[in-house]
């Protein structure tokens, strides 16, 4: 008697099963195709791509130029389940260390492409993971035996973060300027004093001019204008930052109906609700301030209020730019104003007004907070003052992780291969089939300089060659050998003598981070697509 297969998923609403063979090699192509989307974009050399939105406001469609991995992949919305595994795993890798996005797909999908390889030949997805587990543990170690530590050496140490800036920097838009944006960014994370918050370094993007014409601005730069009438320029100035309605104190009664008899009625009630918009001005100037930053509007007769009581004013500064102005300031934002005495001002030695460009905008200088600065970029475009952000962003997050984990390693494609060489090592020292997963977690490491001599346009399969070759004979964790790729000359040299220097959390982090997405990928063994809940009629 046939036996009959009890029913769990309701197929008819549209849920499905992968099993066995067919499930792990549809995640294993959906993360590769992810790896392969923006394995072009890696080093020094590598191309951008055009994010165009379907519609944006208005039907507008929007376009973005980029090489930022984390941004692109934060642009599309795969069907696929694993390819939203590794997007959320350079999501977070963007998150910790601000760099690194890229390496991290790139490397993830290199690893399933060896696993799948793997799996055909019989081997089971259990020892594979076994075999990648002990090739991480020796290639952490492999990588950290080789980075070094200029911390106690102040200007050895400033000399390490130019040049992880001058690397970081390398691979995107500000290349061409890499001199001195790698200065900018240093000068920027060194005045924040060891602390790896990036709320005191402000970028204001103004169109107009050459990215040659960015510069540091020691001061607090607010992208809003001074009242009418008011003082231009104050020094000493004790500052009130307030998130309060300053129209006027109506009551807000919804569905009410005031019936007045003659226009006299009327005026009472305008001079009442001025009355009552005098009051709280007038509570306002008791907190002893000489400037009053409000995150909504100002009206004509606050305004004129704070003009003859010779107060300067700035209206509707964005929720971003009053929280950041009490950070810098040493203010509280303030709501009511019963108890002036309770408020705490912020205080700064000069606010003043300044132009950038066509544009006016207010300056503090001398904040509470010492180490607040603003980056001010100029550029032809939009776009491209958009992508000069990111790529100072990425550069400023790996700096301030650096001034906390201070040990670098170096770039170019040399850790990968002494990394590579540790586990290969390892694998002739192994018996059994963990042998041949630890040779694909070497062979899948060792991709990351292909892909960037491939991007670059040389001859990847001689460099590599050579370039293994030269860390095979040299292989020594103690005096690790300093050789990899130059993508300026297209050849193999010194990488320590040309000083490109990659920080240790960020390498460790990408190969921590590839390695966990792809095993949690190469653990799967069916696919169950869940009918969605059906509305009752």
């Amino acid at each position: 008697m046939q036996r009959l297969r009890p029913k769990i998923l309701k197929e008819e609403y549209g849920a499905t099963k992968e099993k066995g063979q067919n499930a792990r090699l549809s995640s294993f192509v959906g993360a590769m195709a992810i790896a392969d989307l923006v394995k072009t974009t890696l080093g020094p050399k590598g191309m951008d791509k055009i994010l165009q939105s379907v519609g944006g406001e208005g039907g507008k469609k929007e376009a973005t130029i980029t090489n930022d991995g984390a941004t692109i992949l934060r642009s599309i919305m795969p069907e696929n389940a694993a390819a939203k595994i590794l997007i959320n795993t350079s999501k977070t890798q963007d998150q910790e260390v601000g760099d690194g996005t890229t390496s991290v797909a790139v490397l993830a999908g290199e690893l399933l492409r060896e696993a799948e390889r793997l799996v055909h030949r019989k081997i089971h997805p259990q020892t594979i993971l076994v075999g990648w587990r002990k090739s991480i543990k020796v290639a952490r170690e492999a990588l950290a035996l080789s980075a070094k530590d200029n911390a106690l050496d102040e200007k050895k140490f400033k000399e390490d973060l130019l040049s992880i800036a001058r690397t970081t920097i390398s691979s995107k838009i500000l290349n061409t300027h890499k001199e001195k944006f790698a200065h900018l960014a240093v000068d920027a994370v060194m005045r924040l004093a060891g602390k790896i918050d990036l709320e005191g370094i402000q970028i204001i993007k103004k169109s107009g001019g050459t990215l040659e014409d960015s510069y540091l601005d020691d001061g607090f730069i607010l992208e809003k204008q001074i009242g009418i009438g008011q003082l231009k320029r104050i020094e000493n100035a004790k500052i009130l930052i307030a998130n309060t309605p300053m129209d006027t104190d109506k009551i807000k009664i919804f569905g009410a109906r005031v019936k007045v008899s003659s226009m006299t009625s009327v005026a009472n009630i305008e001079q009442a609700e001025k009355d009552k918009m005098k009051e709280k001005v007038q509570k306002i100037l008791k907190t002893g301030c000489t400037c009053f930053i409000n995150r909504q509007l100002i009206y004509n007769y606050p305004e004129q209020l704070f003009t003859k009581a010779g107060i300067m004013s700035i209206e509707h500064a964005d929720f971003v730019g009053v929280e950041r102005m009490a950070l810098v300031t040493g203010a509280e934002i303030a709501s009511t104003f019963d108890k002036p005495e309770l408020i705490k001002l912020g205080k700064c030695d000069l606010i003043e007004e300044i132009m950038i460009g066509e544009s006016r905008c207010i300056r503090f200088s001398g904040v509470a907070k010492g180490e607040a600065c603003s980056v001010v970029l100029r550029g032809a475009s939009s776009q491209i003052l958009e992508e000069a952000e990111r790529s100072l962003h990425d550069a400023l997050c790996v700096l301030t992780q650096t001034t906390r984990n201070t040990k670098t390693v170096l770039g170019g494609g040399c850790s990968e291969m002494m990394m590579a060489e540790a586990v290969e090592r390892l694998a002739q020292e192994t018996p059994g089939k963990e042998a041949f997963a630890m040779e694909a977690f070497a062979r899948a490491i060792r991709q990351i300089p292909v892909i960037l001599a491939d991007n670059a346009g040389y001859d990847s399969s001689k460099l590599v060659a050579e370039l293994r070759a030269m860390h095979h004979k040299n292989f020594d964790l103690d005096n690790p050998c300093t050789m990899g790729l130059d993508m300026d000359a297209g050849t193999v040299g010194d990488v320590a003598k040309l000083r490109i220097i990659e920080s240790y959390k960020c390498k460790s982090q990408v190969v921590i981070s590839a390695h966990e997405a792809a095993e949690m990928i190469v653990r799967v063994d069916e696919i169950i697509t869940c009918a969605p809940r059906q509305r009752s009629r």
